[in-house]
């Protein structure tokens, strides 16, 4: 019996890219709580019954599009946790400052106190993103550049939480400047070398 070659319905799948492409649109400029099917449906050209058919409900189409904000980070490699949290540092700074995902971060977190399936999203999103830092510290330790006991959620905090709390609350530039302070205050803080307290 020869096989059947089956493949998604071009179609199909141009009118889910332009769903959740005006999804993404809508959250980037409106946040989570304004972003309305009818809109979605008008500006998309796809009618909310074809909507429906993909995604169940408002929610299950937002947590799709949250889900891929964002893009993979490549992990540095440059043999020194110093290289390595700069290049790392350096491209998050850069998607804070221009990515339209940054600006739709706070009313995921806004949903994600009182809904459990954003909340679920979100923390899939943040571990996702943070990966790469988890992978450059173990490494690090691996080469004796900090403590074998120390928790990298404690240097990730001290790290991206530094980007976080610049981009949403202080509105610090988050340039070069900013991001050699915090490497350099993170490498001095949890170097293998430093005396404990």
């Amino acid at each position: 019996m020869p096989e059947v070659d089956i493949k998604p319905d071009k179609r199909t799948e141009r009118s889910k890219a332009a769903v959740l492409a005006e999804t993404y649109r809508q959250l980037s400029q409106n946040g989570l709580a304004n972003v309305s099917i009818d809109e979605i449906s008008r500006a998309s050209g796809v009618s909310k019954t074809t909507i429906y058919r993909h995604w169940p409900s408002r929610s299950a189409l937002l947590i799709d599009a949250c889900s891929r904000l964002g893009g993979n980070v490549a992990v540095p490699d440059t043999k020194t946790l110093q290289g390595d949290l700069r290049a790392l540092l350096t491209d998050l700074a850069e998607q804070l400052r221009t990515a339209s995902w940054s600006a739709v971060v706070p009313s995921i977190l806004d949903a994600a106190e009182r809904d459990v399936a954003v909340r679920e999203m979100q923390t899939a999103w943040h571990k996702s993103v943070m990966s790469p830092f988890e992978l450059v510290f173990e490494r690090a330790k691996g080469r004796g550049e900090i403590d074998p006991e120390t928790c990298p959620n404690y240097l990730i905090a001290m790290v991206a939480g530094a980007l976080f709390y610049a981009r949403w609350f202080s509105r610090a530039p988050l340039d070069t400047r900013f991001v050699d302070a915090i490497v350099d205050a993170a490498v001095q803080a949890h170097s293998a070398d430093t005396p404990a307290l």
